[in-house]
């Protein structure tokens, strides 16, 4: 899929939020063979965020949501279109984005989740943008929240280790309302400036969930090769950052901040220096919230906004890949 035109729709805030437990390095070593000098050298993760009996997708979500309204300083009455991605909802049905839709009292519009895993959220990020500029809604939630524990294998070393909990937000308003802001001398329209979005399921068996309602009527455990999704990896998401930034028209000087899924930190640093960008562009935060699939890019944007890193007229690079294969790439001026 790929859109390449004027600025469109424009992010108006964000909002993040995480379970109550802090999960450290040292604990996971008291529960599978592992070491926190390990994980650290391997992942550049040390704690992730797990989430309690009373915490789930939807009360993440929602929790995010109303720190992104009110950071946007608007209310529940002024979205009419929620869009959730997530791999793992609260219920195979109805949409997880329905219960958040219900929580916020904001019923009678669109809501519906999208299930592709840890590029989940660009993929929302860039129905969201189609459908606000198309006219059917006009102020959307944007919504990335897992709880990924919930399909780890504990007993697994490889795979337990890596993930976490956490869900992210972001208002994003029409193309209807979109403004400008001078940078460097010069005005530049704010919003969503290029998106790509692909698939290759022929990698299904790379990273995937054994188990489903029409498979094996249970929920299975997240299983992956490693070293193959690494270097898969690396390669997809070096090329559509490099198709993102040809179809915007900006090099790759020009680029504030790129705002990552958070993986793995060798994944991170690898793609970087394929693209020749300082590593000091790179918001990172994988070493606080691990890999948190659909939630890592809204929570690691969201991070970057509030410690001040990230600020109004900034260029954005937001990529992320994930099982599926599914990658992609969103190319925002804030």
């Amino acid at each position: 899929m790929t859109r390449s035109r004027a600025p469109s729709s424009r992010i108006l805030g964000s909002g993040s939020a995480l379970p109550k437990r802090i999960v450290t390095n040292a604990e996971m070593a008291t529960m599978v063979d592992t070491s926190d000098e390990w994980i650290v050298e391997r992942t550049g993760i040390r704690q992730r965020y797990i989430a309690g009996e009373d915490e789930t997708t939807s009360t993440l979500a929602i929790q995010a949501a109303l720190a992104a309204l009110d950071d946007a300083g608007l209310t529940p009455d002024d979205i009419d279109l929620i869009v959730l991605a997530t791999a793992t909802p609260d219920n195979t049905f109805p949409a997880t984005a329905t219960k958040v839709q219900n929580a916020l009292g904001c019923n009678g519009g669109i809501a519906f989740d999208v299930a592709a895993v840890c590029s989940g959220f660009l993929y929302a990020l860039t129905t969201a943008d189609s459908l606000l500029t198309t006219g059917m809604a006009k102020r959307a939630l944007v919504i990335g929240a897992e709880t990924f524990s919930r399909i780890l294998d504990w007993e697994d070393r490889t795979t337990c280790v890596l993930f976490g909990d956490g869900a992210g937000a972001i208002v994003l308003e029409s193309p209807a309302t979109s403004t400008s802001v001078e940078k460097d001398g010069q005005k530049d329209a704010r919003g969503i400036l290029a998106s790509r979005l692909h698939a290759d399921g022929a990698q299904h068996d790379l990273l995937y969930v054994d188990g489903g309602p029409s498979t094996t009527q249970t929920v299975g455990h997240l299983r992956m090769r490693g070293p193959e999704v690494f270097k898969h990896a690396v390669v997809n998401l070096s090329n559509v950052l490099k198709e993102v930034i040809e179809e915007a028209g900006v090099s790759a000087d020009q680029i504030d901040w790129i705002v990552p899924h958070q993986a793995n930190k060798r994944i991170l640093d690898a793609t970087a220096r394929k693209l020749k960008i300082a590593p000091e562009r790179v918001v990172v935060t994988v070493d606080r919230h691990a890999n948190t699939s659909a939630a890592s890019v809204p929570l690691a944007f969201d991070t970057a906004r509030k410690d001040g890193r990230i600020k109004k007229g900034d260029l954005v690079l937001m990529e992320a890949m994930g099982g599926g294969f599914t990658w992609g790439a969103s190319l925002i001026r804030i």
